[in-house]
Protein backbone atom coordinates (compact mmCIF):
# COMPACT_ATOMS: atom_id res chain seq x y z
CA UNK A 1 0.00 0.00 0.00
CA UNK A 2 1.12 3.59 -0.52
CA UNK A 3 1.14 6.21 2.22
CA UNK A 4 -1.51 8.98 2.16
CA UNK A 5 -0.89 11.71 -0.42
CA UNK A 6 -0.92 14.37 2.30
CA UNK A 7 1.44 12.40 4.59
CA UNK A 8 3.96 14.72 6.27
CA UNK A 9 7.38 13.44 5.21
CA UNK A 10 9.82 15.44 7.29
CA UNK A 11 12.87 15.84 9.47
CA UNK A 12 13.26 17.52 12.85
CA UNK A 13 15.71 19.70 14.76
CA UNK A 14 15.92 21.63 18.05
CA UNK A 15 17.00 25.26 18.37
CA UNK A 16 19.92 24.91 20.80
CA UNK A 17 21.32 21.93 18.93
CA UNK A 18 21.69 23.70 15.58
CA UNK A 19 21.41 27.48 15.77
CA UNK A 20 24.54 28.69 17.54
CA UNK A 21 24.84 32.50 17.96
CA UNK A 22 23.74 32.39 21.63
CA UNK A 23 23.93 36.18 22.16
CA UNK A 24 23.45 37.49 18.61
CA UNK A 25 20.96 40.26 17.90
CA UNK A 26 19.73 40.62 21.45
CA UNK A 27 19.15 36.95 22.30
CA UNK A 28 18.99 36.14 26.02
CA UNK A 29 20.75 33.18 27.59
CA UNK A 30 19.08 29.81 28.14
CA UNK A 31 19.84 27.18 30.76
CA UNK A 32 21.89 25.34 28.13
CA UNK A 33 24.10 28.39 27.50
CA UNK A 34 24.97 28.33 31.18
CA UNK A 35 25.17 24.55 31.59
CA UNK A 36 27.79 23.99 28.86
CA UNK A 37 30.18 26.29 30.73
CA UNK A 38 30.36 23.86 33.67
CA UNK A 39 33.42 21.66 33.73
CA UNK A 40 32.83 17.99 33.03
CA UNK A 41 29.20 18.29 31.94
CA UNK A 42 29.65 17.94 28.16
CA UNK A 43 31.77 15.41 26.29
CA UNK A 44 35.25 16.86 25.66
CA UNK A 45 34.09 20.24 26.96
CA UNK A 46 32.13 21.02 23.81
CA UNK A 47 29.26 23.50 23.58
CA UNK A 48 26.56 24.85 21.29
CA UNK A 49 27.98 28.33 20.73
CA UNK A 50 28.36 27.62 17.02
CA UNK A 51 26.73 24.19 16.65
CA UNK A 52 25.59 23.95 13.01
CA UNK A 53 25.64 27.75 12.66
CA UNK A 54 22.05 27.50 11.43
CA UNK A 55 21.30 31.04 12.60
CA UNK A 56 23.58 32.31 9.83
CA UNK A 57 23.28 29.43 7.33
CA UNK A 58 19.52 28.89 7.43
CA UNK A 59 18.97 29.65 3.74
CA UNK A 60 21.47 26.99 2.72
CA UNK A 61 19.83 24.52 5.09
CA UNK A 62 16.37 25.12 3.65
CA UNK A 63 17.77 24.63 0.16
CA UNK A 64 19.14 21.25 1.26
CA UNK A 65 15.74 20.30 2.68
CA UNK A 66 14.22 21.11 -0.71
CA UNK A 67 16.89 19.07 -2.48
CA UNK A 68 15.96 16.12 -0.28
CA UNK A 69 12.29 16.53 -1.19
CA UNK A 70 11.08 17.11 2.37
CA UNK A 71 7.42 18.03 2.65
CA UNK A 72 7.59 19.17 6.28
CA UNK A 73 10.15 20.45 8.77
CA UNK A 74 9.75 20.25 12.54
CA UNK A 75 11.74 23.05 14.17
CA UNK A 76 11.79 24.38 17.70
CA UNK A 77 12.00 28.06 18.58
CA UNK A 78 14.41 29.53 21.09
CA UNK A 79 12.24 31.12 23.77
CA UNK A 80 15.09 33.39 24.90
CA UNK A 81 15.84 34.51 21.33
CA UNK A 82 12.28 35.85 21.13
CA UNK A 83 11.87 36.98 24.76
CA UNK A 84 15.39 37.44 26.19
CA UNK A 85 14.14 37.38 29.79
CA UNK A 86 11.41 34.83 29.09
CA UNK A 87 8.78 37.50 29.75
CA UNK A 88 8.44 41.18 28.97
CA UNK A 89 9.90 42.93 25.96
CA UNK A 90 9.99 41.05 22.69
CA UNK A 91 13.28 40.91 20.75
CA UNK A 92 12.32 41.84 17.20
CA UNK A 93 15.49 40.52 15.47
CA UNK A 94 15.00 37.13 17.15
CA UNK A 95 11.41 36.77 16.03
CA UNK A 96 12.31 38.13 12.59
CA UNK A 97 14.74 35.23 12.17
CA UNK A 98 11.90 32.71 12.46
CA UNK A 99 9.70 34.94 10.31
CA UNK A 100 12.20 34.73 7.45
CA UNK A 101 12.75 31.02 8.00
CA UNK A 102 9.02 30.28 7.77
CA UNK A 103 8.74 32.31 4.56
CA UNK A 104 11.68 30.49 3.00
CA UNK A 105 10.24 27.10 3.93
CA UNK A 106 6.92 27.97 2.34
CA UNK A 107 8.65 29.21 -0.80
CA UNK A 108 10.16 25.73 -1.09
CA UNK A 109 6.77 24.10 -0.39
CA UNK A 110 7.94 22.73 2.96
CA UNK A 111 5.35 22.96 5.75
CA UNK A 112 6.75 24.32 9.04
CA UNK A 113 5.72 22.34 12.13
CA UNK A 114 6.71 24.55 15.05
CA UNK A 115 7.67 23.34 18.52
CA UNK A 116 7.47 26.10 21.12
CA UNK A 117 9.79 24.46 23.64
CA UNK A 118 12.58 21.89 23.27
CA UNK A 119 14.39 22.13 26.64
CA UNK A 120 16.17 25.54 26.34
CA UNK A 121 14.38 27.42 29.14
CA UNK A 122 15.37 31.11 29.42
CA UNK A 123 17.98 31.38 32.15
CA UNK A 124 16.19 34.37 33.65
CA UNK A 125 13.09 32.22 34.25
CA UNK A 126 15.14 29.38 35.73
CA UNK A 127 16.49 31.86 38.26
CA UNK A 128 12.89 32.66 39.19
CA UNK A 129 12.21 29.01 39.99
CA UNK A 130 11.67 27.70 36.47
CA UNK A 131 9.22 24.83 36.13
CA UNK A 132 8.61 24.80 39.88
CA UNK A 133 7.30 28.36 39.86
CA UNK A 134 3.48 28.24 39.69
CA UNK A 135 3.56 31.24 37.33
CA UNK A 136 5.48 29.41 34.62
CA UNK A 137 2.39 28.20 32.77
CA UNK A 138 1.31 31.83 32.42
CA UNK A 139 4.79 32.81 31.23
CA UNK A 140 4.65 30.05 28.66
CA UNK A 141 1.20 31.12 27.49
CA UNK A 142 2.41 34.71 27.07
CA UNK A 143 5.36 33.46 25.00
CA UNK A 144 2.94 31.43 22.88
CA UNK A 145 0.87 34.59 22.23
CA UNK A 146 3.88 36.43 20.84
CA UNK A 147 4.74 33.57 18.50
CA UNK A 148 1.20 32.81 17.38
CA UNK A 149 0.37 36.45 16.72
CA UNK A 150 3.40 36.72 14.46
CA UNK A 151 3.52 33.39 12.63
CA UNK A 152 0.05 31.83 12.61
CA UNK A 153 -0.99 33.49 9.37
CA UNK A 154 1.41 31.04 7.70
CA UNK A 155 1.99 28.24 10.21
CA UNK A 156 -0.74 25.65 10.75
CA UNK A 157 0.98 22.83 12.68
CA UNK A 158 2.03 23.37 16.29
CA UNK A 159 3.72 21.44 19.08
CA UNK A 160 3.85 22.87 22.58
CA UNK A 161 6.54 20.91 24.47
CA UNK A 162 9.00 18.17 23.56
CA UNK A 163 9.57 15.09 25.74
CA UNK A 164 8.67 16.10 29.30
CA UNK A 165 10.06 12.75 30.47
CA UNK A 166 13.60 13.51 29.28
CA UNK A 167 13.40 17.14 30.35
CA UNK A 168 12.48 16.20 33.90
CA UNK A 169 14.65 13.12 34.40
CA UNK A 170 17.82 14.41 32.76
CA UNK A 171 17.50 18.08 33.69
CA UNK A 172 15.92 18.07 37.13
CA UNK A 173 16.22 14.61 38.68
CA UNK A 174 19.67 13.27 37.78
CA UNK A 175 21.32 16.48 36.53
CA UNK A 176 22.64 15.07 33.26
CA UNK A 177 21.10 17.87 31.16
CA UNK A 178 20.63 21.58 31.75
CA UNK A 179 20.04 23.05 34.22
CA UNK A 180 21.82 20.16 35.95
CA UNK A 181 19.62 20.01 39.04
CA UNK A 182 18.95 17.05 41.35
CA UNK A 183 15.57 17.76 42.91
CA UNK A 184 13.41 15.54 45.06
CA UNK A 185 10.99 13.31 43.16
CA UNK A 186 8.04 15.16 44.66
CA UNK A 187 9.35 18.46 43.31
CA UNK A 188 9.91 16.91 39.90
CA UNK A 189 6.33 15.64 39.84
CA UNK A 190 5.06 19.14 40.62
CA UNK A 191 7.23 20.47 37.78
CA UNK A 192 5.63 17.88 35.54
CA UNK A 193 2.18 19.14 36.51
CA UNK A 194 3.26 22.68 35.67
CA UNK A 195 4.56 21.47 32.31
CA UNK A 196 1.17 19.91 31.60
CA UNK A 197 -0.53 23.17 32.58
CA UNK A 198 1.83 25.03 30.27
CA UNK A 199 0.90 22.71 27.43
CA UNK A 200 -2.81 23.27 28.11
CA UNK A 201 -2.61 27.05 28.33
CA UNK A 202 -0.42 27.32 25.22
CA UNK A 203 -2.81 25.08 23.29
CA UNK A 204 -5.69 27.37 24.29
CA UNK A 205 -3.68 30.34 23.02
CA UNK A 206 -2.95 28.64 19.72
CA UNK A 207 -6.54 27.56 19.16
CA UNK A 208 -7.92 30.91 20.29
CA UNK A 209 -5.61 33.29 18.45
CA UNK A 210 -4.27 31.51 15.36
CA UNK A 211 -5.15 33.15 12.06
CA UNK A 212 -4.76 29.91 10.11
CA UNK A 213 -6.86 26.99 11.42
CA UNK A 214 -4.38 25.31 13.78
CA UNK A 215 -3.50 21.65 14.14
CA UNK A 216 -2.10 21.19 17.65
CA UNK A 217 -0.24 18.52 19.56
CA UNK A 218 2.89 17.86 21.54
CA UNK A 219 5.73 15.33 21.40
CA UNK A 220 6.22 13.10 24.45
CA UNK A 221 8.53 10.11 24.56
CA UNK A 222 6.66 7.30 22.81
CA UNK A 223 7.24 4.59 25.41
CA UNK A 224 5.55 1.36 24.37
CA UNK A 225 6.13 -2.35 24.83
CA UNK A 226 6.24 -4.93 22.01
CA UNK A 227 4.38 -8.22 22.28
CA UNK A 228 6.70 -11.23 21.99
CA UNK A 229 4.12 -13.13 19.95
CA UNK A 230 0.75 -12.37 18.38
CA UNK A 231 -1.07 -14.39 21.04
CA UNK A 232 -3.90 -12.54 22.75
CA UNK A 233 -2.20 -13.04 26.10
CA UNK A 234 1.11 -11.49 24.99
CA UNK A 235 -0.62 -8.59 23.26
CA UNK A 236 -2.66 -7.82 26.35
CA UNK A 237 0.49 -8.02 28.50
CA UNK A 238 2.29 -5.58 26.19
CA UNK A 239 -0.71 -3.25 26.20
CA UNK A 240 -0.80 -3.28 30.00
CA UNK A 241 2.95 -2.71 30.22
CA UNK A 242 2.73 0.23 27.79
CA UNK A 243 0.36 2.12 30.07
CA UNK A 244 1.72 1.03 33.44
CA UNK A 245 3.29 3.55 35.84
CA UNK A 246 6.22 2.33 37.94
CA UNK A 247 5.46 4.05 41.23
CA UNK A 248 7.85 1.87 43.22
CA UNK A 249 11.07 3.03 41.54
CA UNK A 250 10.15 6.74 41.36
CA UNK A 251 10.93 7.49 37.74
CA UNK A 252 9.15 9.49 35.03
CA UNK A 253 9.61 6.91 32.23
CA UNK A 254 6.10 6.00 31.21
CA UNK A 255 3.36 7.00 28.80
CA UNK A 256 0.10 7.12 30.74
CA UNK A 257 1.11 9.63 33.42
CA UNK A 258 1.77 12.21 30.71
CA UNK A 259 -0.76 11.29 28.03
CA UNK A 260 -3.82 10.43 30.13
CA UNK A 261 -4.24 13.96 31.56
CA UNK A 262 -3.92 15.51 28.10
CA UNK A 263 -6.21 13.09 26.26
CA UNK A 264 -8.45 11.71 29.02
CA UNK A 265 -8.50 14.55 31.56
CA UNK A 266 -7.08 12.69 34.55
CA UNK A 267 -3.94 11.13 35.94
CA UNK A 268 -3.92 7.33 36.14
CA UNK A 269 -5.94 6.95 39.33
CA UNK A 270 -4.12 3.98 40.86
CA UNK A 271 -0.72 5.57 40.29
CA UNK A 272 -1.84 8.91 41.72
CA UNK A 273 -3.02 7.20 44.89
CA UNK A 274 0.18 5.16 45.20
CA UNK A 275 2.38 8.25 44.88
CA UNK A 276 0.65 9.71 47.94
CA UNK A 277 2.46 12.82 49.18
CA UNK A 278 4.76 12.71 46.13
CA UNK A 279 1.87 13.28 43.72
CA UNK A 280 1.49 16.81 42.36
CA UNK A 281 -0.97 19.18 43.98
CA UNK A 282 -3.95 19.75 41.67
CA UNK A 283 -5.73 23.08 41.97
CA UNK A 284 -9.40 23.45 40.94
CA UNK A 285 -9.65 23.76 37.17
CA UNK A 286 -6.17 22.37 36.47
CA UNK A 287 -7.30 19.19 34.78
CA UNK A 288 -9.74 21.07 32.57
CA UNK A 289 -6.83 23.22 31.37
CA UNK A 290 -4.59 20.21 30.76
CA UNK A 291 -7.31 18.17 29.01
CA UNK A 292 -6.75 19.68 25.56
CA UNK A 293 -7.55 16.71 23.28
CA UNK A 294 -4.74 17.31 20.75
CA UNK A 295 -5.46 16.83 17.06
CA UNK A 296 -2.90 14.03 16.81
CA UNK A 297 -0.74 11.83 19.04
CA UNK A 298 2.88 12.91 18.59
CA UNK A 299 5.43 10.28 19.62
CA UNK A 300 9.21 10.22 19.65
CA UNK A 301 10.13 6.57 19.12
CA UNK A 302 13.57 5.00 18.83
CA UNK A 303 13.48 1.62 20.54
CA UNK A 304 11.35 -0.55 22.83
CA UNK A 305 11.43 -3.68 24.95
CA UNK A 306 9.60 -6.98 24.42
CA UNK A 307 6.93 -8.25 26.81
CA UNK A 308 5.16 -11.56 27.20
CA UNK A 309 2.42 -12.79 29.51
CA UNK A 310 3.85 -14.37 32.63
CA UNK A 311 2.38 -17.35 34.44
CA UNK A 312 -0.27 -15.13 36.07
CA UNK A 313 -0.91 -13.18 32.87
CA UNK A 314 0.99 -10.15 34.16
CA UNK A 315 3.59 -8.48 31.89
CA UNK A 316 7.00 -10.10 31.94
CA UNK A 317 9.79 -7.98 30.43
CA UNK A 318 12.20 -9.88 28.16
CA UNK A 319 15.81 -8.73 27.69
CA UNK A 320 17.01 -8.05 24.17
CA UNK A 321 18.54 -11.18 22.63
CA UNK A 322 22.31 -11.56 22.47
CA UNK A 323 23.72 -9.82 19.42
CA UNK A 324 20.76 -7.48 18.86
CA UNK A 325 21.80 -4.58 16.57
CA UNK A 326 22.79 -1.52 18.60
CA UNK A 327 23.31 2.09 17.60
CA UNK A 328 26.20 4.13 19.00
CA UNK A 329 24.05 5.04 22.01
CA UNK A 330 23.70 1.27 22.65
CA UNK A 331 19.97 1.47 21.99
CA UNK A 332 18.58 -1.68 20.38
CA UNK A 333 17.29 -1.40 16.81
CA UNK A 334 13.70 -2.66 17.04
CA UNK A 335 11.81 -1.90 13.80
CA UNK A 336 8.43 -3.11 15.03
CA UNK A 337 8.42 -0.52 17.84
CA UNK A 338 6.32 1.88 15.77
CA UNK A 339 3.80 -0.83 14.92
CA UNK A 340 3.03 -1.65 18.55
CA UNK A 341 3.18 1.96 19.74
CA UNK A 342 0.83 3.13 17.01
CA UNK A 343 -1.58 0.30 17.73
CA UNK A 344 -1.72 0.85 21.48
CA UNK A 345 -1.76 4.66 21.40
CA UNK A 346 -4.60 4.80 18.90
CA UNK A 347 -6.66 2.24 20.82
CA UNK A 348 -6.41 4.26 24.04
CA UNK A 349 -6.45 7.84 22.79
CA UNK A 350 -8.25 7.64 19.46
CA UNK A 351 -6.15 10.21 17.59
CA UNK A 352 -4.07 9.89 14.40
CA UNK A 353 -0.39 9.21 15.04
CA UNK A 354 2.54 11.40 13.99
CA UNK A 355 6.05 10.03 14.54
CA UNK A 356 7.70 13.22 15.69
CA UNK A 357 11.20 11.75 16.11
CA UNK A 358 12.79 8.52 14.89
CA UNK A 359 16.42 8.10 13.96
CA UNK A 360 19.75 6.41 14.53
CA UNK A 361 23.32 7.51 15.32
CA UNK A 362 26.03 5.41 13.68
CA UNK A 363 29.75 5.55 12.92
CA UNK A 364 30.29 7.37 9.61
CA UNK A 365 32.52 9.87 7.82
CA UNK A 366 32.99 11.60 4.48
CA UNK A 367 34.77 9.19 2.15
CA UNK A 368 37.57 10.03 -0.28
CA UNK A 369 34.98 10.37 -3.02
CA UNK A 370 33.06 12.96 -1.02
CA UNK A 371 30.18 10.63 -0.16
CA UNK A 372 28.87 9.63 3.22
CA UNK A 373 27.82 5.99 2.93
CA UNK A 374 25.39 5.10 5.70
CA UNK A 375 23.39 2.06 4.54
CA UNK A 376 22.47 1.16 8.12
CA UNK A 377 20.56 4.45 8.45
CA UNK A 378 18.76 3.90 5.15
CA UNK A 379 17.79 0.40 6.27
CA UNK A 380 16.71 1.75 9.66
CA UNK A 381 14.37 4.28 8.04
CA UNK A 382 12.82 1.74 5.68
CA UNK A 383 12.27 -0.94 8.30
CA UNK A 384 10.73 1.43 10.83
CA UNK A 385 8.45 2.81 8.10
CA UNK A 386 7.40 -0.76 7.35
CA UNK A 387 5.99 -0.75 10.88
CA UNK A 388 3.86 2.27 10.00
CA UNK A 389 2.67 0.60 6.82
CA UNK A 390 1.78 -2.55 8.77
CA UNK A 391 -0.31 -0.73 11.35
CA UNK A 392 -2.00 1.46 8.73
CA UNK A 393 -3.17 -1.75 7.01
CA UNK A 394 -5.09 -2.44 10.22
CA UNK A 395 -6.91 0.87 9.82
CA UNK A 396 -4.90 3.00 12.24
CA UNK A 397 -4.29 6.49 10.80
CA UNK A 398 -0.78 7.92 10.60
CA UNK A 399 -0.30 11.50 9.43
CA UNK A 400 3.44 12.03 9.42
CA UNK A 401 6.99 10.84 10.01
CA UNK A 402 9.83 13.14 11.07
CA UNK A 403 13.32 11.68 10.94
CA UNK A 404 15.66 12.79 13.73
CA UNK A 405 17.61 14.65 12.75
CA UNK A 406 17.84 16.81 9.68
CA UNK A 407 21.55 17.29 10.31
CA UNK A 408 24.29 16.19 12.66
CA UNK A 409 24.21 18.57 15.60
CA UNK A 410 25.10 19.25 19.23
CA UNK A 411 23.78 16.08 20.86
CA UNK A 412 23.28 17.49 24.36
CA UNK A 413 25.69 16.00 26.95
CA UNK A 414 27.47 14.07 24.19
CA UNK A 415 28.47 17.17 22.27
CA UNK A 416 29.37 16.30 18.69
CA UNK A 417 30.14 12.64 19.35
CA UNK A 418 26.80 11.25 18.13
CA UNK A 419 25.69 11.72 14.52
CA UNK A 420 21.97 11.29 13.81
CA UNK A 421 21.67 13.47 10.72
CA UNK A 422 20.62 12.98 7.13
CA UNK A 423 23.11 15.80 6.46
CA UNK A 424 26.73 15.39 7.51
CA UNK A 425 28.14 18.51 9.18
CA UNK A 426 31.87 19.22 9.35
CA UNK A 427 31.93 21.07 12.66
CA UNK A 428 35.26 22.75 11.89
CA UNK A 429 34.23 24.26 8.56
CA UNK A 430 30.44 24.06 8.72
CA UNK A 431 30.33 22.30 5.35
CA UNK A 432 27.18 20.26 4.75
CA UNK A 433 27.10 16.97 2.81
CA UNK A 434 23.93 15.05 2.02
CA UNK A 435 24.43 11.47 3.16
CA UNK A 436 23.35 8.48 1.09
CA UNK A 437 20.43 8.12 3.51
CA UNK A 438 19.19 11.58 2.51
CA UNK A 439 18.90 10.41 -1.10
CA UNK A 440 17.29 7.17 0.09
CA UNK A 441 14.72 9.14 2.06
CA UNK A 442 14.12 11.32 -1.01
CA UNK A 443 13.21 8.23 -3.04
CA UNK A 444 10.83 7.11 -0.31
CA UNK A 445 9.12 10.50 -0.36
CA UNK A 446 8.90 10.63 -4.15
CA UNK A 447 7.31 7.16 -4.22
CA UNK A 448 4.74 7.94 -1.48
CA UNK A 449 6.49 5.34 0.64
CA UNK A 450 6.67 2.52 -1.88
CA UNK A 451 10.47 2.63 -1.95
CA UNK A 452 10.64 1.19 1.58
CA UNK A 453 10.23 -2.23 -0.04
CA UNK A 454 13.42 -1.83 -2.08
CA UNK A 455 16.63 -3.28 -0.65
CA UNK A 456 19.36 -0.86 0.41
Amino acid sequence: MSFPKDFAWGAATASYQIEGSPTADGKGLSVWDEFVEREGKIWQGQDGKVACDHYRRWEEDVDLMAEMGLKAYRLSLSWSRILPDGVGAMNEPGLAFYDKLVDRLLEKEIAPWITLFHWDLPLALHRKGGWLNPEISNWFADYAKVVVDRLSDRVQHWFTINEPQVLLDHGYLCGRHAPGDTNSFGSVMQMGHNILLSHGKATAVIKGRAKKTPICGWAPVGSAARAETNSEADIEAARKATFSVDTANLNVWNTAWWADPVFLGKYPEEAYEQYGALAPKIAPGDMEIIHTKPDFYGANIYTSTRVRAGANGEPEWIPHPDGVPLNTYDWAVTPDSIYWAGKFFYERYGKPIVITENGIPIVEWVGRNGRVRDPQRSEFISTYLLGIERVMKEGIPFEGYFYWSLMDNFEWQWGYKQRFGLIYVDFETGKRTLKDSAYHFKKIIESDGAYIHEMV
